[in-house]
């Protein structure tokens, strides 16, 4: 595949079914990418099957609940976003080093037993969309947006170029606000909230609020911060790259 564009697609004959990856303190989102470590025996085995056939998993949230019953998974949140892999790694004693980028949000309707060691799912695929009655305030919502993302981010050259960069770019306001989303650390319950939310100009709004709300504040760095070379981390690009988490 060449461009983002087309490996954020879903396969023409995709069926509506997902293998589950659920890991906690992780909400992944469309556009982003994802480095994973697997060792596991059931989740090695979804990798093959999955490098075998469509390269899809399912990132999925623990919610930290308990199972009910004995036999009953733990419990993860509906919102997931479906990933596809797009570099792997084979290590020795059957480890596996993948990266994974972001392709579609999606709602579980249900869990199925397909007779696999790994959970798996028939989901709703919610693409982003674009209110037609609200395009001509998308370019004001997309400066509002950045505005309220440059006062929490530490002040640089490199940032304020990366700003001014995203303005005048051509990224879309859904990719812009899902990789915003994901970078930022928001508490898991609000970063389900922004995953689950279709509508990209409500999405854009719910971030802007979270942005103003004095909650997440990335001015302080100390020097613990810094990389081995000196620099802080007032000094790295945004958007950052994709695998920095």
């Amino acid at each position: 595949m060449d461009n983002l564009d087309d490996v954020i697609q879903l396969p023409d004959d995709f069926d509506g079914r997902v293998r589950l990856f659920p890991l906690p303190e992780l909400v992944m989102f469309p556009h982003a990418m994802q480095p994973l470590h697997l060792f596991e025996p059931r989740y090695c085995e979804m990798l093959r099957e999955s490098l075998a056939s469509d390269r899809l998993i399912a990132m999925a949230t623990l919610t930290g609940g308990i199972a009910v019953m004995p036999n009953e998974q733990p419990p993860i949140a509906t919102t997931i976003c479906i990933g596809r892999i797009v570099s792997h790694a084979e290590l020795e004693n059957d480890q596996h080093n993948i990266l994974l980028v972001g392709v579609k949000r999606a709602i579980i309707t249900r869990e199925i037993d397909a007779g696999r060691p790994f959970r798996m799912a028939e989901v709703d695929v919610r693409s982003d969309f674009y209110p037609p009655i609200g395009a001509e305030h998308r370019t004001q919502l997309k400066k509002e947006l950045l505005e309220a993302f440059a006062t929490i981010i530490p002040a640089s050259k490199q940032a304020s170029k990366s700003l001014h960069e995203l303005m005048a770019g051509q990224m879309g306001l859904g990719p812009i606000t899902d990789i915003i989303s994901y970078t930022l650390p928001f508490e898991i319950e609000a970063k389900l909230r922004l995953l689950a939310i279709a509508d990209v100009d409500d999405r854009a709004a719910e971030l802007v609020r979270l942005l103003r709300s004095g909650k997440v504040n990335l001015h302080t760095v100390s020097s613990e911060e810094q990389d081995g070379d000196g620099r802080s981390q007032d000094d790295e690009p945004f958007p950052p790259k994709f695998s920095v988490n």
